[in-house]
C-alpha cells in the first residue's frame, strides 16, 4: 500500500514539473506580441534582430544589428534564466537597452514563449 501511495505522489509531483514547462504552440501565439518587431527566420532583421537560434546565442551577435551599448557590453547569452529576466521586464533586467515592449506579466505566457523561442533553430 505504501508502494501505491509513494507511485501516486510521486506521479502527481512530475504531472506538476511537467505543467510547468511551456507548450510551444501556444508561445507561437504569444510571439504574436513580439513579431511586430521580431523575426523567426534565420538572417531576417526587423526593427529588432531575428530571434532565429537565440537560445544559446550571445547577447548582442546578430550581425549588422546595431545593438544598445548595454546589449552589446552584456556578458552573458541567451538561456531560461535571461530569457525569463527580459521578457518579464526588459529595461529592468537589462538597463540600458532600446528594447520598448514593457515585458509579459503572466508566468504562463513567458514559459510558453521559451518553449517557442526553443524550437527556433
Amino acid at each position: 500500500m505504501r508502494n501505491i501511495l509513494l507511485a501516486v505522489i510521486l506521479g502527481i509531483g512530475s504531472g506538476q514539473a511537467a505543467a510547468a514547462d511551456g507548450d510551444a504552440a501556444a508561445g507561437k501565439k504569444v510571439f504574436k506580441k513580439c513579431a511586430a518587431c521580431h523575426a523567426v527566420e534565420e538572417g531576417k532583421k526587423k526593427v529588432g534582430p531575428t530571434m532565429f537560434g537565440i537560445w544559446g546565442r550571445p547577447a548582442g551577435a546578430v550581425e549588422g544589428y546595431k545593438y544598445s551599448s548595454a546589449m552589446q557590453e552584456a556578458e552573458f547569452s541567451w538561456d531560461e534564466e535571461q530569457l525569463t529576466g527580459f521578457l518579464a521586464a526588459p529595461k529592468k533586467h537589462l538597463p540600458g537597452t532600446k528594447m520598448a515592449f514593457p515585458g509579459l506579466k503572466k508566468e504562463q505566457q513567458i514559459s510558453d514563449l521559451l518553449a517557442y523561442l526553443k524550437t527556433l533553430n
